[in-house]
């Protein structure tokens, strides 16, 4: 105990907290009605086919991201976690951690763009995200549980929340990254910023970006378990279900498939920014060989 002084920190967040439910509710259930709409129909796409139908779309698209042993490792994969009967938890799992996953990438991008590109934005960037990336997860469910109630929604967003650092710092540096000749050749080729930055530095920083929507999914797996506390059902609840009774069994199978849904969502986004950096260094040859047949274009014709 204290008793020279007390900051009264918590007592100051928490009037905040209730200042902002109470100005800008018709927000917050817009938001809430918006992501619960995302969820419930991605969540029913992955659930309404049979699970074999599920089976062959992922090991089609791992096939084609990969080859034959990751789709083949992904079908596998996916029938253990019909094998031990979770199923549906893992869907609905899966379809939390792509809705916050999309809409974390579809903030952090902007935003990593926004700091590549201003150098401002990015010193008042840096300390937030260090915030945000040092702060305990369980704290995220808190204000959230407060404003979007129990259920899946508050899960949703204090994933986005914890999952968007990542995102946002590989963006800015795989757009810092790159190559400052290949960034003024387009200048002097009359290229806008506007065309720069799609035609040269975003496919050029395109692994950096991958990597980070790779990390971004990541992290939203990681709170699968933690969105489980408040409601959010699926692999997470599973796991806080057996810790409550101590179910030793539900508690393997749930864990085991949320390893199986990480790894393959791990290769998949892998094996995706393989393919952008094979695609990053097919446009750098295209590239160079317009600048030398340009070049060679202009250059003046010898006297005979």
């Amino acid at each position: 105990m204290n008793d020279l002084f007390r900051i009264p920190l918590g007592a100051v967040v928490e009037s905040i907290v209730e200042f902002v439910i109470d100005v800008f509710g018709w927000l917050f259930d817009a938001i809430s009605t918006a992501i619960r709409g995302a969820f419930d129909g991605l969540d029913w796409l992955l659930t309404a086919p049979p699970f074999w139908a599920v089976i062959i779309v992922f090991a089609a698209l791992a096939w084609w991201a990969k080859g034959a042993w990751l789709a083949v490792g992904t079908a596998v994969g996916l029938l253990v976690i019909v094998g031990v009967d979770q199923w549906a938890n893992a869907m609905d799992t899966l379809a939390l951690v792509l809705v916050a996953a999309v809409i974390a990438i579809a903030i952090s991008v902007p935003l990593g763009i926004w700091a590549a590109r201003n150098d401002r934005v990015s010193a008042v960037l840096r300390p937030v995200l260090d915030f945000l990336q040092t702060m305990p997860a369980f704290v995220y469910l808190i204000p959230a549980l407060i404003v979007f109630s129990v259920g899946p929604v508050p899960g949703i967003v204090s994933t986005i929340v914890f999952a968007l650092a990542p995102g946002v710092r590989l963006t800015e540096l795989g757009i810092r990254s790159v190559d400052a000749e290949v960034v003024e050749a387009g200048h002097a080729f009359g290229a806008t910023p506007g065309r720069i930055l799609r035609q040269i530095q975003l496919p050029l920083a395109m692994p950096s970006i991958m990597a980070g929507v790779n990390q971004v999914i990541m992290l939203s797996l990681s709170m699968v378990v933690i969105a489980g506390l408040v409601g959010a059902g699926g692999l997470g609840g599973a796991v806080v279900q057996s810790l409550q009774r101590i179910d030793i069994a539900l508690g393997a199978e749930a864990g085991v498939s949320v390893v199986i849904l990480a790894i393959i969502l791990d290769r998949l986004t892998s094996a995706l920014a393989t393919r952008s950096a094979d695609g990053g260094a097919r446009a750098r040859i295209a590239r160079a060989t317009t600048r030398t047949t340009e070049h060679r274009s202009t250059a003046p014709v010898a006297a005979v």
